[in-house]
């Protein structure tokens, strides 16, 4: 077999993804080389993500790629892959995750002190983000505030934040960290769940190329591959995408060891798009019963007025 054709978008942070990838099948023997192609989510940069025809965005390309062998596996941010991969693509590995928390990223020292004193009714605080979900939730904790649409690569995005009259601008934390392009004036938001998925890095081949699959599984991370599991699970079963405020964390405590007794902590929430209304849960069970932790979880949001939530989004009348 020769050198394993690992597919990757263009930007820094894609680049990043894929060179961990590279190296982490060289760290088992195997060969590899980054092929670059384009994604329609690349290109266009003004249009809202929940404008674009949604499903897949940012990851058609590398699919089409795949299926026409142009490359052997394709490296995605997680969240970015719809919860229901295309007939003949399959998962093949989950690479460990890293930070899943959304960053605030403020415009100059002065705007991080006027958010240090924010109260719920302030006005005149200005935030940029193309994510219908961290608007939704941003609203729902300062509904007075501007959003802004904020859309590119993080260099292009960190670039707008500082020629726009912006306060602040909201990022992935793992993001901006992989490529050491965290500011010193950001912070943690600790009080915004992420997306589903969010720091997780996967890759995707054909279905039946048992070379790559095996290749691949050297570096699956288990824990990773449970938690994304139950929080795609969650969003899959409340119909969500890029265009439903749908928010969802898994974590294991302790550690997942063989043997060990650990418990998933499970926390989602789904919200209007003026972030008005939330609704929200929090479970936790043994590892032995977390299979289907999300699928259930978003069953008990979609009984307690999720189901009317999501079909006013879908329908345009929320």
């Amino acid at each position: 077999m020769g050198k394993i054709r690992i597919g990757t978008r263009e930007s820094q942070l894609a680049t990043w993804q894929a060179t961990q990838v590279k190296e982490l099948l060289a760290r088992f023997g195997f060969k590899s080389e980054l092929i670059f192609i384009k994604s329609e989510g690349d290109i266009d940069l003004i249009t809202p993500l929940y404008e674009m025809g949604v499903k897949g965005i940012f990851t058609r390309s590398l699919d089409a790629a795949l299926l026409n062998h142009k490359i052997d596996v394709a490296v995605h941010s997680m969240k970015d892959v719809p919860t229901q991969l295309p007939a003949g693509i399959a998962q093949v590995a989950v690479l460990q995750r890293g930070p899943a928390s959304d960053l605030l990223v403020f415009k100059n020292e002065e705007a991080q002190i006027k958010y240090a004193s924010l109260t719920s009714h302030d006005t005149g605080f200005i935030v940029a983000t193309s994510s219908i979900r961290r608007k939704a939730q941003w609203l729902n904790k300062f509904p007075e505030h501007r959003i802004y649409n904020l859309r590119g690569n993080v260099n292009t995005r960190l670039k707008k934040l500082k020629e726009e009259n912006w306060d602040a601008a909201i990022f992935a934390q793992a993001g901006l960290e992989r490529i050491n392009l965290r500011p010193p004036n950001s912070i943690v938001i600790e009080w915004m769940l992420p997306a589903p998925a969010q720091g997780a890095i996967v890759v995707a081949a054909r279905e039946g190329d048992h070379f790559t699959f095996d290749a691949c599984q050297h570096f699956n991370d288990r824990s990773t591959e449970l938690c994304t599991k139950i929080e795609r699970d969650f969003l899959r079963e409340l119909l969500g995408g890029c265009s439903t405020p749908i928010s969802a964390l898994a974590r294991i405590n302790p550690p997942l060891i063989e043997g060990g007794r650990s418990q998933v902590y499970f926390n989602g929430n789904i919200l209007s798009l003026d972030g008005a209304e939330k609704i929200e849960i929090e479970k936790s069970v043994g590892i032995e019963d977390a299979v289907d932790l999300g699928r259930l979880a978003a069953l008990e949001i979609l009984e307690n007025g999720g189901r009317k939530l999501v079909e006013s989004i879908h329908d345009g009348t929320e």
